[in-house]
């Protein structure tokens, strides 16, 4: 007898990185049963920001203009001593991904809102609020979530191909499925202090880092009229010391902050991790966001990092669903996750460095105040993949699993649109001022043509040029870049990573065999 399908994937947890997941695999018409233990969102402000990569993600699934309004430009961001010393200071530069800016600020809770309000349009996810996953099994064919409803206590099991564990840091799931998270939580508890703006103050929309050996702090405008401030407890304190917004006023107003420019909200205590799950697959079974990785705040990185996770998956994990894909691309998961994660992580503890004034004398020295995007070579950066379904060398002057950026451009009907918007979903072989398949060998078409791709032709702008397949590049930015660096056609993938240049070869790249080191 047949196999029978509740749905073709179970998501467990249903924070931003579930409902991302069950987006992603809703776009690859996918269908998804998802458990939730809580009945509501959680209700205080964890992450703070997101960046134009993100922004990308929600774009590449039709609901960036949903979640707009829930996005606040960032100014800029800058490090602090307590005398008004500064330290160091980065003033974004413009986006290369799309629309601007650079980055935004974000009122968590809201962004959950208006991404579950997104889902609940699509028929193919069917959330389940109220129960409690108690159990994960799986065999060849596919998984068994079984999971109580915590207000009636009745339990239901449900079948399907896969699992995403997306239920955060305290994961049953990983621990069900032998997945250890090693690494090291510190030992600071930090308090988190949510407030309603009641009036406006210098330099607020700037991200600040209050620098200090004792008491370090995280000054942030989030959106929507609501203020955030994170302090650590000295070691003689502890959550006790805090029990209303009484004693955590003594905090505030130690930075200058008054009853007249905000109301508390609420506070919680919290720790730093800097954990990785040893693996993030066994089988059927996939880990994603903090059930994968956990790190400290400074990098602004720890939500998206499980927004990235559930992208990824569910592009992939879809397009293997529907036959688009071989099984093989989900052995790419980890291998192209697990690094860019370990990049922000270590981001992440280098930046916290600064804050928590541990850098030494020759490094403070090297700190000198950046007042221009100019100088801010990380943040020009596009997002780079360092190894998994790539063909060619990963060199700084390599365009091999670098993002392509995303300008506007124009149809040869004179419609203007963002790139990714005229690319379409799939692969896409893109030549400069050339059709890319007349570059191709027989054998390379053959396999791209196997995965479906689209073969695009930019045009400058001073040159006739006509046809579906071909835009125009009238920001003049596509046609530069490619020139510069020395690539003539290259191939991008669903996810805007290009796979392949003209420059290492465009054969369909092989599949990576084994994970990296952990």
């Amino acid at each position: 007898m047949d196999d029978q399908f509740d749905a073709d994937v179970a998501i467990i947890g249903y924070g931003p990185t579930g409902v991302l997941a069950a987006l992603s695999l809703a776009h690859e018409s996918a269908t998804t049963i998802v458990f939730e233990r809580e009945e509501g969102i959680y209700q205080r402000a964890r992450a703070m920001t997101v960046n134009d990569w993100t922004v990308r993600i929600f774009q590449s699934l039709g609901v960036d203009d949903r979640v707009a309004p829930t996005l606040e430009p960032q100014r800029a961001s800058r490090w602090l001593t307590y005398d008004h010393a500064e330290i160091y200071r980065v003033e974004h530069p413009p986006s290369l991904l799309g629309k601007e800016p650079r980055f935004y600020n974000i009122y968590q809770p809201a962004l959950e809102a208006e991404l579950r309000a997104c889902a609940e349009e699509r028929s193919e996810i069917d959330t389940r609020f109220g129960y409690n996953v108690t159990d994960v099994n799986q065999d060849a064919n596919g998984v068994t979530v079984t999971a109580t409803e915590v207000a009636t206590r009745r339990s239901t099991s449900v079948r399907a191909r896969y699992a995403i564990a997306a239920d955060g840091g305290s994961s049953k799931t990983r621990s069900a499925i032998g997945a250890r998270l090693v690494g090291e939580t510190l030992n600071v508890t930090w308090v988190v202090i949510d407030c309603r703006v009641k009036r406006w103050w210098p330099d607020r929309d700037i991200l600040t880092f209050w620098s200090d050996k004792d008491r370090p702090a995280v000054d942030v405008a989030l959106s929507a009229g609501n203020h955030r401030w994170e302090i650590p407890l000295r070691p003689d304190e502890s959550p006790a010391d805090y029990p209303t917004t009484t004693e955590v006023w003594n905090l505030l107003q130690a930075l200058g902050v008054s009853e007249d420019d905000v109301e508390i909200l609420q506070h919680a205590f919290y720790q730093h991790h800097t954990r990785m799950a040893d693996t993030w697959r066994v089988g059927r079974v996939f880990l994603a966001g903090d059930a994968a990785h956990m790190m400290p705040p400074w990098a602004g990185a720890g939500m998206q990092s499980g927004i990235r996770d559930a992208h990824d998956l569910g592009w992939k994990l879809g397009r293997v669903l529907n036959g688009r894909l071989s099984p093989q691309w989900l052995d790419t998961y980890e291998v192209e996750r697990r690094p860019n994660v370990a990049y922000y992580t270590d981001l992440a503890v280098q930046l916290g460095r600064i804050i928590k004034q541990e850098l030494s004398p020759e490094e403070q020295a090297r700190l000198t105040p950046r007042t221009g995007a100019q100088d801010s070579t990380v943040e020009r950066s596009t997002p780079r993949l360092a190894a998994g379904w790539l063909r060619g060398q990963f060199s700084s002057g390599s365009l091999v699993g670098r993002m392509i950026p995303q300008p506007l451009v124009t149809t040869t009907h004179g419609r203007r649109m963002l790139l990714d918007d005229f690319l379409g979903d799939g692969f896409v072989l893109l030549g400069a001022g050339v059709d890319p398949a007349t570059v191709l060998s027989p054998a390379e078409k053959d396999g791209w043509d196997g995965l479906g791709a689209r073969y695009v032709t930019v045009s400058p702008a001073n040159a006739h040029a006509s046809g579906p397949d071909t835009c125009v590049d009238t920001a003049r930015t596509l046609l530069p870049w490619l020139e510069e660096s020395g690539v003539r056609v290259l191939a991008v993938r669903p996810d805007r990573f290009i796979a392949a240049t003209d420059v290492g070869g465009l054969a369909v790249p092989e599949f990576p065999a084994v994970a990296p080191a952990n």
